[in-house]
């Protein structure tokens, strides 16, 4: 016990810190805060030097111990660290600042506790200083006695037979590879003692035995922190708040830690602690925010730490003061729990799904954001699937694992309309007990989405989605390979005659050819992929006559659909959407679709399938088919059963049959049109005069409005398909338009939906709500001559003719007849006031060819159209000036059939 007690006042505090075996960091009692600090150093003794962490300031220092500057400063740590003492200060230098003093440890006061500076001399771990002291001084004759002891007893740094050597840390200060020290440390937990804690969630330890220094920043978990701006030290909210929390706890205390990874040389992990999560205790008392890039690798799961942040987030406490909870939603959906089943895959991250009771849901996987497009500055068309890496991949992944097969759903959030993007539904999706986008992300074909720390709008499982990201990360699969991404070169084939021919014969050929169905247009017309040809192909059910199915225009036009048109496309689409089928390709028609029967995985010809359900009937070209005699045995059980278009179905009598003969005649229902716009191709745009006041008024607004408040350049950034307003350049003015296809040098090409002209501008501004197309819809139709085609052999003759219709038909008043439609397309006659037909004297000019058609009702027209066709022959106009040249497209001739 201390004896000899000076008069100097005795002070109290708690020992937050050991510097070094003769000096110690006291801090007092917290009052509103952080407690203010002072440092002790031992009077009249010195202890050994530490070694200092080599900088470009400190290089100076000693980078070794001396012998037993260690063992002095770890005696010293286990006897104070974090306990309460007894101080006096002695002497105070002015030029150093330093306080000079005695520590006592152990008792209320200085009779009862234990004088440290004593103890240290007496273990041999302190040398009394010789030069300065006064002799006659009691203390320090009594130090003298106690150090002349320690030597004779040979203790400490004076036992002569201890090698030095064995006294000193062989300190690592840096690692070179911090990656591969972690993976060496396999997740196991590893002996350290806090050195600093630099703020509530980063701290400096020695890893134990081997003496490695590391920082290591706490997994999980973010506190505020200490920024410095200039010379001056920028303290964010509660940052001294929680740095005291930690180091009041682990300064200097003994802990174990387990590296779980690294970043920018720091190491990340946890602290291991027998009174608890130090993570888990900074979150519940709102000291930290939890951080999603590290929580994925913390050793004990990110539970316990998501709860203890909602404890401080729920009673609003210290980083949470100004939070405010998300206003629940009304929708009950929001909340929902189901199961269905999975009948599309869109693109890399969202499902359409059947629910138990028919309905139809479209839910985007939460929290997943699948592969995008860096960027795409050549100009060309986007192919999402097959253009942004990994996505066909991602689509692929999933359609094979979830199409057809039934879900767990749940609900997690829902996103509102924005930015022109509808809303959208995020769930959870669990197929077999596995998290689908768990999966997805485990194989690299997708990201996980990173959100604001106070957005609560995330997927239930988002630290597992997290931990999956992470390994397909660390074993570099998909998006994150260092290898280039597959090419995937799919040939457009749909609409393309001159392909659709070229592939014919190779899938002729070869029988039955593998295929996915792509889209499902109707009951009967499907987009196939053919992976054989890579090549995406528009095919047509062989054999039958399926209803179609109503359908929305570009313009925004609602277009009617037949009876059973609907139920025909769903049942197609639940069928064999984004399954493996096989097709029997025979033929093509004239606008290079392809023609042939389809099987479904279980051998079943959907052709027969259909019509059995009455979703279809059979077509006169069935009789040539082997299928013939299975069609129609299905359409008269279809018939008999009355399913589906069969219905309402009654025989016809003869007196009903002659009336439906005399139905077929043609129809005239002429309207005043003008036209505006003359393609390449011979179609024609016309605007149809009863909307001519106000579509002017509404242009004459348009330009007016933009004239008084210009667009900003550049302020509006078009995407392809938007309908925006964009200069013509031809007069300088705003139009109404649709972008077709953007261009370099931030340009693109657009249609003028009110005149049917494209070209290409670079001047855009988004569209007022009063001038959108659901206020007044497109203006400009589009329609080709009936009955007339052009000469398919010479380009200079398809030109003439293009350059004889605009001179006679465009800014015209004319008379439109609607006569039938083809491949999507209205054909129709023109007549001037007068009675003129426009087609026939386009035919008689010898600019055009007449175009035989089959229908009885039309045959008035062809035939009149032949008679003007005969004309022109004879009179040698045009296409005929050289004769007969229809003669000369025959095979023997070189040239190809009609």
């Amino acid at each position: 016990m201390g004896t000899g007690i000076p008069a100097t006042p005795v002070m109290k505090g708690i020992v937050k810190q050991v510097l070094s075996g003769d000096a110690v960091v006291i801090r007092g009692q917290p009052k509103g805060g952080p407690p203010p600090e002072r440092t002790l150093y031992f009077t009249n003794v010195t202890a050994p030097k530490l070694a200092r962490r080599p900088t470009a300031q400190i290089s100076r220092f000693i980078q070794e111990d001396e012998p037993f500057a260690w063992d002095a400063r770890e005696y010293l740590r286990n006897k104070v660290v974090g306990k309460e003492v007894l101080f006096t200060v002695e002497t105070k230098v002015a030029s150093s600042g330093r306080d000079y003093g005695t520590l006592y440890v152990g008792g209320p006061d200085l009779e009862s506790a234990e004088n440290v500076v004593e103890s240290m001399v007496s273990q041999g771990l302190l040398e009394v200083r010789k030069e300065g002291l006064k002799s006659a001084d009691e203390s320090v004759q009594k130090l003298t006695v106690m150090e002349d002891t320690a030597k004779a007893s040979k203790l400490g740094k004076w036992d002569p037979e201890i090698n030095s050597k064995t006294k000193r840390r062989e300190i690592t200060w840096f690692i070179d590879a911090p990656r591969n020290f972690v993976d060496q440390m396999k997740g196991k937990p590893v002996s350290a003692v806090v050195e600093q804690v630099r703020d509530g969630s980063t701290i400096r330890v020695f890893l134990l035995p081997t003496f490695h220094y590391i920082t290591l920043m706490i997994s999980g978990i973010k506190c505020p922190y200490f920024k410095r701006d200039g010379e001056e030290v920028v303290e964010e909210p509660f940052a001294g708040e929680a740095r005291y929390f930690v180091e009041s706890r682990l300064l200097q205390r003994e802990v174990e830690v387990v590296l779980e990874t690294v970043s920018n040389d720091n190491f990340v992990g946890s602290v291991v602690h027998p009174n608890g999560n130090i993570a888990e205790l900074l979150l519940r008392e709102g000291l930290a925010r939890c951080v999603d890039w590290s929580m994925a690798v913390v050793t004990e799961g990110p539970e316990r730490l998501r709860a203890a942040e909602k404890v401080a987030r729920d009673s609003r406490c210290r980083l949470w003061r100004d939070y405010t909870p998300p206003v629940a939603s009304t929708n009950p959906e929001d909340s929902a729990v189901y199961t269905a089943k999975v009948v599309e895959v869109v693109l890399g991250d969202t499902l359409v799904l059947k629910t138990p009771d028919g309905s139809f849901k479209r839910v985007t996987l939460s929290s997943i954001r699948s592969p995008r497009l860096n960027e795409n500055d050549d100009g060309r068309k986007l192919r999402p699937l097959y253009d942004i890496p990994y996505m066909f991949e991602a689509r692929e992944f999933l359609r094979q694992k979830l199409v057809g097969k039934k879900v767990s759903v749940t609900v997690d959030y829902s996103q509102p309309p924005r930015d022109g993007f509808p809303g959208r539904t995020c769930a959870t999706v669990v197929a077999s007990g596995i998290n689908v986008g768990e999966a997805l992300l485990s194989k690299g074909l997708a990201t996980v989405a990173r959100y604001r720390q106070d957005d609560d709008q995330r997927a239930a499982t988002y630290d597992a989605l997290l931990l999956a990201e992470q390994r397909a990360m660390k074993n570099g699969k998909g998006v994150h390979s260092r290898k280039e991404p597959p090419l995937h070169r799919v040939t457009e084939v749909s609409g393309d005659v001159g392909k659709a021919k070229q592939f014919l014969p190779f899938l002729q050929r070869a029988g039955l050819v593998d295929a996915i169905v792509d889209y499902v247009f109707s009951g009967s017309r499907l987009k196939l992929y053919i992976p054989r040809e890579t090549c995406l192909v528009t095919f047509l059910l062989a054999g039958i006559s399926c209803p179609r199915a109503g359908r929305v225009m570009p313009t925004g036009q609602e277009v009617p659909g037949d009876q059973g048109g609907r139920e025909a496309l769903q049942y197609t689409k639940e069928t064999c959407l984004q399954r493996e089928v096989k097709v029997e390709v025979e033929s093509t028609d004239k606008g290079g679709n392809y023609i042939g029967w389809l099987y479904l995985p279980d051998g079943t010809n959907l052709s027969v399938l259909l019509v059995e359900l009455g979703l279809s009937s059979v077509h006169g070209t069935a009789d040539r088919s082997v299928h013939a005699s299975k069609l129609h045995a299905a359409q008269a059980m279809a018939r008999d059963a009355s399913l589906g278009i069969w219905k309402d179905y009654v025989e016809p009598t003869a007196a009903e049959e002659e009336t439906v003969s005399e139905e077929t005649e043609r129809k005239m229902n002429y309207r005043t049109v003008l036209v505006t716009e003359v393609t390449e191709d011979a179609a024609f745009y016309v605007q149809y005069a009863e909307f001519g006041t106000q579509l002017e008024a509404m242009v004459q607004q348009l330009q007016l409005e933009y004239a008084r408040d210009p667009p900003l350049a550049g302020a509006y950034r078009p995407r392809t398909g938007d309908v925006c307003a964009a200069v013509f350049p031809a007069d300088g003015q705003w139009y109404r338009c649709r972008v077709d296809r953007l261009l370099a040098n931030a340009s693109a090409r657009v249609s003028f939906i009110d005149y049917g002209n494209s070209a290409v501008v670079d001047q855009f501004a988004s569209l007022p709500d009063a001038y959108h197309i659901s206020k007044l819809p497109t203006q400009a139709h589009c329609f080709r001559l009936a009955c007339v085609r052009l000469c398919d052999s010479d380009g200079d003759a398809r030109a003439d003719a293009v350059v004889a219709m605009r001179e006679r038909l465009v800014n015209q008043h004319l008379q439109l007849n609607v006569e039938y439609t083809a491949g999507g397309v209205q054909y129709a006659t023109l007549k001037t006031t007068e009675g003129e037909d426009m087609g026939g004297e386009l035919i008689e000019e010898g600019w055009v060819l007449a175009d035989k058609r089959r229908e009885k009702r039309l045959e008035s027209l062809t035939h009149d159209y032949a008679i003007c066709q005969e004309s022109a022959r004879k009179s040698r106009r045009n296409l005929w000036r050289y004769g007969d040249f229809m003669d000369d497209d025959a095979s023997e001739f070189g040239m190809g059939k009609r």
